[in-house]
This record gives C-alpha cells, structure tokens and sequence, in this order.
C-alpha cells in the first residue's frame, strides 16, 4: 500500500504520520502543482489532497489508484464523474472542526465588539501609565448579553455558534440561502429580517448559487450601522469591494473575516483601502486549523483508509 500526500503542507507541519505507516509506504509532498501530480501518482495506491485538482489530466497516470481522501469537508477540487468512471472511491470529512471554527467566530467577534487591539496598544505604547484614572474609556463596548446575533448559513458550525451565542444571553436568528425547512429549537427568519435585526451576523454557509455574493451592497445598506459582520464560510459569498467602501463609509460597523475571495490574499485586495483598520479584523484561513481538530482531521482520514481496505 503506497499512500501519498501531494500538499502535506496545508495540513501543519505537527503532523504525527505513524498511523498511516503502520499501513504502508507514506509520501509526502509539501506541495504540487497540475503538472506534477502525474508523475508523483503514477504508483499509488491512496492519494491524500487538500486543495489539489483531481481529475483526468492529473491522475490519469494512476493505474493503481483506488482511494482519494480529501483533508477536507468540501470536495469542489474532485472530478467526481471521471472517478467513477475509472471506478475509483473518494471520501472527504465533515465536522472535525466545529469546535474550532465556532472558537475563533467569538474570538475575532469579542476582538473587534471590545475593541482589544486599541486596547492592547493603548497600555504597550505606555499609555496606561501616564493615565490619571485606573479605566480608560476611550473606546467603549457593550455586552453580548441581549443583543441579536444573526446566522447566515445553520449546519453543524452554525448551530455550535447559536446555542454558545445563547449561552451569552443574545438572541439567535437565522436565514437558510437554499430555503431548507425551519429547524426545531432555532428562529428561523427571511433574509431581509436576518439583516435589519442583527447587531452581529455570521456567516457559516457553503459556496453556492444561493449564497454567491449574498453579501454585497444593497444587503449592507439593510444592515444596522454599528452592526459586526463575520465570514468563516467562503470568501466568495461577501462582495469584497462593497464591503470595503460600507466600512469606509460607516454602513456597518465592523467585520472580521477568515476567509477571502482569492486566497492568500491578492494584492490589490479592496480590503487593503479599508481606511480605519480598526474596523476590519482578517485572519489566513486559520479557523479550522486549531491542533485538535486537524488531529481529528487526520485521525479520521486514517480510519477511512482502514475502513476501505477492509472493505475492499
């Protein structure tokens, strides 16, 4: 059994390989283009991508091949017609990191609603010292406690931030993009309610034809003008240049993104003419990535492995 990772790299470099040598020969690769998948496939037996294509041009030369497992939910990277034809199995894995990715929504929510970087600046700059008060109030905040928190998007993740949401005294509502029946225990509301009534909306919606550029300027012009937006779904389904020009504009009031449009980050990204960078908090793609959630990414994709070949 020759098991080959072609982008390891996207997985973290504390990565424990032992569970799949146990099974065979491990290749690992930290990256791969189109063109050199080919070569690096021809003899394996199990191919392990993240982001890379998979198709007739890249695997055709994989006369052994049996299994694809994405690292991944999403499998959008798949030909999955051109699989089936060659009678080659694929999996992916869904939920290993909901408990990372609701973690980091309420770490760049309470990063930008407390306004922590000024904060953190304020005492490191020396500020603090000089103050003649014990609490400084320049930059005030309000609690979490009876604001409503809208969700964009209410799959696992969604549901993990509502009843946490909760859990801080907020209202939870929500919208469903592809019109999915109401969920027992949550406020289900359309998207027009979804955006005049949020103080904080988060998006954890898949990329599709319902949510594509959902996001964009009219629905800003709906939403309240302190309002915090946060994206921790898909680059794609925010109009990145009409959201620059609502924050830059005050038509909301802040936004924390994980994901983007063009990913790293393009250089002539809208976001880098956000004016007041307080308003706009990015992190890279990290919030799936919290130690134990690509454990468990790893973990499962191991037992997949296992599961198949007994299968097989």
């Amino acid at each position: 059994m020759k098991i080959i990772f072609l982008d390891a790299s996207t997985l973290g470099d504390d990565i424990d390989y032992a569970q799949f040598e146990k099974m065979g020969e491990v290749v690992k690769y930290p990256f791969t283009s189109s063109a050199e998948v080919p070569d690096r496939v021809a003899d394996a037996d199990v191919v392990v991508v993240n982001k890379v294509l998979i198709n007739k041009q890249t695997i055709s030369t994989a006369e052994k091949l049996k299994l694809v497992c994405v690292a991944a939910t999403g499998t959008n990277n798949l030909d999955k017609d051109y699989l089936a034809e060659r009678g080659i199995a694929w999996r992916n894995v869904a939920g290993y990191s909901t408990e990372s990715v609701a973690q980091h929504t309420f770490a760049m929510l309470f990063y930008l609603l407390e306004n922590l970087r000024y904060y953190d600046d304020y005492v490191k700059t020396g500020g603090y010292i000089n103050d003649r008060i014990f609490t400084h109030f320049a930059c005030t905040f309000r609690e979490l406690n009876g604001m409503t928190w809208g969700i964009l998007g209410l799959g696992t993740i969604g549901r993990r931030v509502a009843d946490i949401a909760r859990m801080f005294g907020a209202r939870v509502i929500y919208y469903s993009a592809s019109g999915a029946p109401a969920q027992n225990g949550y406020h289900q509301v359309d998207f027009n309610t979804l955006l005049a009534e949020s103080d904080i909306l988060s998006i954890h919606a898949p990329l599709n034809e319902y949510t594509e550029g959902l996001m964009n300027a009219e629905a800003f012009h709906k939403m309240k003008s302190n309002a915090i937006l946060l994206n921790t779904g898909r680059g794609l389904i925010i109009n990145e240049a009409d959201l620059a020009d609502a924050l830059n504009s005050g038509v909301i009031g802040a936004a924390g993104l994980d994901v983007l449009s063009v990913e790293p980050m393009a250089k002539d990204s809208p976001f880098l003419n956000v004016i007041d960078k307080s308003r706009l908090f990015i992190t890279p793609h990290i919030a799936w990535a919290a130690v134990e959630a690509r454990q468990r990414l790893m973990k499962t994709i191991a037992g997949q492995i296992e599961e198949f070949i007994k299968g097989e």
